[in-house]
């Protein structure tokens, strides 16, 4: 029988899937000889038992018997006895850090006898009864369901009654006559009594702890960081230390760096006479964690001896949870602390510098997530501004958009498409889905280590916390700022960087990063975030073996790209140059009946085409560039059928020649699946001319360009190609055109691999081909059946919702279906040519995940938007670095 439940004396902190990341972390502390309570922890294997089952495993009641035995011992006192009672906490603790989404209760083991025996001990009867409201209300809405809004409420009007508006001011009669009522709302809303067994509530408890697993909330949230649904939480048990004894006692959280800037110094939140849900909560606006020294110094030097030591044992910042019993530290949680972009990629070089890690853990550290948030844009220094309150700066970011003061107001703007700021006085788990819909969170109360300042950073949110000078009214759907007030709707702008709050919308300006990457700012004159980026990114280049190349179409963006680190264009797509103006020429082209028609539509387009690729070329110079011929269906290029079916109708006997022509032909090309007909390989094979055009002009351009001194490098792509038939017509024709122009031109020629079949026979394929080029887009497409256009809109949401999908597979490649394509057709198609080049130029290209996998089957290369370069940059450096295993993890 598997053990189901681990004393904190018996883990260490690479249990984190046995025993949680919480539970892990508390055994490692308790090994290190810090001051952490006598608890023990349940684990993710009872947790993952339970949620299949139904019921806990078979043997489990024992072991926490035994256990809850063995700490009544080590405490010298009972669950819940009535003289001298023990009580624990129940929390639970996943393996990957989800603040504030899944349940907690305190105070277990507290009833109408207990109360009274731990206001003798304590000597305390105000704390003894404000512990016992806190356990049912607690206990209330986390295991027996009830409305939350009613404690609070009931809470509220008690302040109310007493003329204050500051819990510190209610005195014993008074949180006792909040017990009885908080029974009656149980009793009430639960239909049943509060339980009074101490036993019962630790089970119940338990069982809360592992059902919150998937919880709403819990769900959203793991889907948000893509966390697995399977791993289930740990339950950890722990004696309860009090930090609302009286003003020697407080509860705080730290960080051994700032998690905003990745600044060293002393920083978090410390909040006297309190219970550690009081700081996470944001009710009561702490004090900051320097005020310590001055309220108890020897705790405050102990302390940061704590923090220094825990920061050399995991090399890295690391976020506490700790309280304050009458004068005595204990140690609650330490994790490894979440951080914004910024600090992460400061932190990864400062402890590079002090010799803590090196540069391939480094970059480990960081990621392309995150360097993407760096590259967004931030509010311009010299626009003007109306300031109207000022904050903590929780998650930095600029971020603008109309004032919204509930979630589900956030998430039916997002639905508009409207951009918004979520208000409130402080957030609370349920809040997620606003959080996740608007463009930043601003908050009246609450610091650097309140629930809505964690969950921003972790998902990269812009945040303002604790800007008092704000009063929000939630049910009015307004604030006020002085004179000023502020209804939803109004636009209003936050700083995540500074804490500043501005009236209306601000400007905005390229980011210090992006203004880097262009070659605008040199390293050495940027400031320490630039310079630690521009650290990272050339360890990254030199350690990574995928090149990285641009999707680009224009010269403009083939630029671009090359600024940004690209080592050339892995997608042009030649469809878009033949927009705008160019449309009537691809009319006539389509319009034509006979060949000279024909001849003479292509005999304009050709220039055209050689300008668009001289341009590329120049850019790209010394750089492979691929282009791939002409891939959509042609009736893209014609009017829309009803539109110019009406115009006709409407028009009558006056309707003109070339209208009635379009009509006809659009009739003609219409197809009731347009990207699995007529397009691709199989329109270059049914249209005579057409991409010996477009290979004609290829080959032209870059004879101009040798003419002129250059060193054009292009590569000629045949798309959608499903046999080596097809592959082999086309590219006779490419090499007659080739031929044709002169011995001096080299053009690789090659294929996309987009259908489930051309990875089937990548073996025959690669016969014919001189590069692959995976066009992942519509090989995700053809291999699920969907049409993206379509599906995504449709019941995309509905997937994600059910867990069909962890991540939308046109975000993330499908690495069980599609992506055995890919290794499939990389392993065949070697064999066949061993020096084939091997690409992707779908926008997986960019995706971090995808990056890896992309690595780790053997492509060359990855390409992808212009601005995504730097990100897949970092990421090919990364997962060079996981796979060699030369990172000092």
């Amino acid at each position: 029988m598997p053990k189901f439940v681990y004393d904190f004396t018996e883990g260490n902190k690479d249990l984190k899937d046995l025993l949680g990341g919480k539970g892990a972390n508390l055994s490692e502390m308790t090994n290190l000889g810090l001051p952490v309570p006598p608890g023990f922890t349940i684990t993710t294997q009872a947790c993952r038992h339970y949620l299949t089952e139904g019921s806990v495993p078979a043997g489990l009641a024992e072991e926490i018997t035994e256990h809850l035995t063995a700490l009544e011992s080590t405490m010298g006192k009972r669950l819940g006895q009535a003289d001298d009672p023990l009580l624990v906490s129940v929390r639970s603790g996943a393996k990957f850090s989800m603040p504030g989404m899944m349940d907690t209760v305190l105070n277990i083991g507290l009833n109408d006898e207990s109360v009274q025996g731990l206001a003798a001990q304590a000597g305390n009867e105000r704390f003894a009864w404000d512990s016992y409201r806190r356990l049912i209300q607690m206990f209330g809405k986390t295991v027996l369901g009830v409305d939350g809004e009613l404690f609070e409420d009931a809470l509220e009007e008690l302040k109310h009654a007493k003329g204050t508006t500051d819990d510190l001011d209610l005195g014993a009669d008074d949180f006792q006559k909040l017990v009885g009522t908080f029974k009656g709302i149980v009793r009430e809303q639960a239909g049943r009594e509060f339980p009074t067994d101490p036993r019962e509530q630790m089970d119940l408890a338990v069982q809360a702890v592992f059902d919150s697993w998937n919880s709403d909330r819990a769900i959203l949230y793991r889907r948000q960081e893509r966390i697995p649904a399977e791993l289930g939480t740990a339950v950890n048990v722990c004696s309860m230390v009090f930090g609302n004894l009286g003003m020697d006692s407080g509860t705080g959280v730290a960080f051994t760096r700032d998690p905003a800037s990745g600044q060293q110094g002393v920083y978090g939140d410390y909040l006297q006479n309190a219970q550690g849900e009081d700081v996470v909560a944001g009710i009561r606006n702490t004090v900051p964690l320097a005020d310590l020294e001055q309220i108890n110094k020897p705790v405050y030097d102990q302390l940061l001896e704590i923090m220094e030591t825990l920061e050399n044992h995991y090399l890295d910042l690391c976020d506490i949870e700790f309280t304050v019993e009458r004068g005595k530290l204990w140690m609650l949680q330490t994790r490894v602390g979440k951080r914004t972009a910024a600090a992460a990629f400061r932190i990864a070089c400062q402890l590079a510098d002090q010799g803590l890690i090196d540069l391939d853990e480094a970059i480990h550290r960081v990621n392309g997530d995150q360097l993407a948030q760096l590259m967004f844009p931030r509010f311009a220094a010299d626009a003007p501004k109306t300031r109207i309150a000022k904050g903590m700066n929780a998650s930095p970011g600029a971020a603008v958009g109309r004032a919204v003061f509930s979630s589900e107001a956030a998430v039916e703007a997002a639905a508009r498409g409207e951009k918004t700021i979520l208000v409130r006085r402080e957030t609370n788990p349920d809040d997620l889905t606003g959080m996740i819909a608007a463009e930043g969170i601003l908050t009246s109360r609450g610091g650097k280590t309140s629930h809505a300042a964690v969950v921003a950073r972790g998902m990269g949110k812009t945040c303002v916390c604790g800007a008092e000078d704000l009063d929000v009214d939630v049910k009015a759907r307004r604030m006020r700022a002085g004179d000023t007030v502020v209804s939803e709707g109004d636009v209003i702008s936050i700083d995540g960087s500074t804490g500043d709050v501005y009236l209306g919308e601000v400007p905005v300006s390229a980011s210090p990063v992006v203004r880097y990457f262009e070659g605008e700012l040199r390293a050495a004159d940027g400031d320490e975030l630039v310079q630690s980026v521009h650290r990272l990114m050339r360890h990254a280049d030199d350690a990574a073996r995928l090149a990285v190349r641009a999707n680009a179409d224009t010269p403009e963006d083939a630029a671009r790209a090359r600024r940004f680190g690209a080592t050339g264009i892995g997608l042009c797509r030649t469809e878009h140059m033949f927009l705008g103006d160019r449309r009537r020429l691809v009319e006539d082209l389509i319009l034509a009946t006979s060949a000279a028609e024909r001849d003479a539509a292509l005999e304009a387009l050709a220039p055209l085409q050689k300008e668009d690729f001289h341009g590329i070329l120049q850019a790209m110079d010394g750089l492979p560039v691929t282009i791939r011929l002409i891939d959509p269906p042609l009736h893209e290029f014609l009017p829309d059928l009803t539109e110019l079916s009406v115009k006709v109708a409407l028009a009558g006997a006056d309707a003109s020649e070339k209208d009635r022509r379009l009509l006809e032909a659009v009739h003609r090309l219409h197809e009731q699946n347009p990207m699995l007909g007529l397009r691709g390989v199989r329109l270059g094979l049914v249209i005579p001319g057409l991409f010996a055009m477009q290979v004609r002009a290829i080959a032209e351009a870059a004879a101009q360009r040798l003419s002129e001194g250059g060193d054009p490098r292009p590569e000629i792509m045949i798309p959608l190609v499903g046999s080596i038939q097809e592959l082999e017509h086309a590219r006779e024709e490419a090499e007659e055109v080739l031929a044709s122009v002169g011995g001096e031109v080299k053009a690789l020629i090659g294929t996309m691999i987009e259908l489930p079949r051309a990875a089937l026979t990548a073996g025959q394929i690669a016969e014919g081909a001189e590069f692959f080029s995976f066009g992942t887009n519509d090989l995700t497409q053809t291999t699920w059946g969907f049409s993206r256009d379509d599906v995504e809109a449709s019941f995309f949401s509905r997937y994600l919702e059910l867990g069909v999908f962890g991540v939308s597979p046109f975000e993330t490649l499908d690495r069980e279906g599609v992506g055995r394509l890919v290794r499939i057709a990389v392993e065949e198609g070697r064999r066949t040519r061993p020096d084939l080049k091997l690409g992707v130029c779908g926008e997986h290209g960019g995706d971090p995940e995808s990056v890896h996998f992309f690595h780790e089957v053997g492509l060359d290369y990855v390409s992808c938007s212009p601005f995504r370069v730097p990100v897949a940059r970092l990421e090919a450096g990364r997962a060079a670095v996981e796979t060699d295993g030369s990172d000092s993890r």
